[in-house]
């Protein structure tokens, strides 16, 4: 008769499912932040910011973690660096928001297939870390592919979201706290500059919410922003746990996929010759890195990350 599945088999599918079902929300911001194109994307901003932090200060409640929040808080090398990757993700939100919605979501795409090549050439660049070959030659190919994208424009909204997310991945693993708690904190310490600023839009009558475009919908969407923020982000924490980085490394090109899809086939963004030049070039450097990674991760002790 056939063996039942082993319990670390089916821990490692739901991790999986919970990987891959983050990538695909990831996928679909596009639509979502087209949906709040009325508003600019500072205000924007500053509805994320605003209701992340209280839908992350509501899940601390109900886990009651404030012990954990408070301990973090009495180390204040803790607290520089949570600041610090506070204000990385908040621009890297607020430059992937400003690209979607100025017809740019390609652009944002092809940020997001460079960003694992970015990180390993920031650790290798700040820590120090060899780099293996296949990983010169994926890094060769994507600086290739961004030549070929500037013909005479740099496509900065690409590298400000690759640059600014390698950075918060960097400063970010310094921190010693779980996925809740340090989100949790990250958004309150920047949260003066979310809510101060929604608070002067109010006050001067600038708000979008204030003016003819302003609805019910599209104040629900704004609040929605919170929790559309904290709960794919947890949802990824609690599924990149239970499986092997190599599958995390491959799944994580399942969004930016999507995104430049939308981009092309729904958003109607036009593709011009040298960004499909570009994009093979990624492709290709992806496949490059991608296969490294697997390979090198197969060579661990029982093919998984410790």
């Amino acid at each position: 008769m056939p063996s039942s599945p082993s319990p670390l088999r089916g821990t490692e599918q739901r991790g999986t499912a919970l990987v891959l079902g983050t990538y695909v929300l990831w996928g679909l911001f596009p639509l979502y932040f087209r949906l709040l194109a009325a508003a600019d994307a500072v205000e924007i901003i500053g509805y994320r910011i605003t209701f992340t932090a209280l839908t992350c200060l509501s899940l601390v409640a109900l886990t009651r973690g404030w012990g954990r929040v408070r301990a973090v808080l009495a180390d204040p090398g803790q607290v520089l660096v949570l600041a610090v990757s506070g204000l990385l993700i908040t621009l890297n939100w607020l430059t992937y928001v400003y690209g979607v919605n100025t017809g740019r979501a390609a652009d944002a795409a092809l940020g997001y297939f460079i960003n694992p090549l970015v990180t390993v050439a920031l650790a290798a660049l700040v820590l120090g870390e060899r780099l293996r070959r296949a990983q010169g030659v994926a890094i060769v190919l994507a600086v290739v592919a961004v030549v070929v994208t500037t013909r005479g424009q740099v496509p900065w909204i690409s590298l400000a979201l690759a640059v600014t997310f390698g950075l918060y991945g960097l400063v970010k693993n310094q921190a010693r706290t779980d996925p809740l708690t340090g989100l949790t904190l990250e958004s309150c310490l920047v949260l003066p500059l979310g809510a101060g600023y929604l608070a002067h839009l109010a006050a001067t009558g600038a708000s979008t919410l204030q003016g003819p475009q302003g609805s019910a919908v599209l104040a629900v969407l704004l609040v929605l922003a919170g929790p559309v923020t904290a709960l794919p982000l947890l949802l990824f924490a609690a599924g990149a746990r239970r499986v092997p980085l190599s599958t995390v490394g491959l799944v994580q090109y399942v969004s930016p996929i999507m995104q430049f899809l939308l981009a092309w086939l729904v958003l109607g963004e036009e593709i011009s010759p040298s960004r499909w030049v570009s994009m093979v070039l990624i492709w290709v450097a992806t496949a490059v890195f991608s296969v490294d990674l697997v390979v090198q991760m197969r060579s661990l002790p029982g093919g998984r990350r410790g």
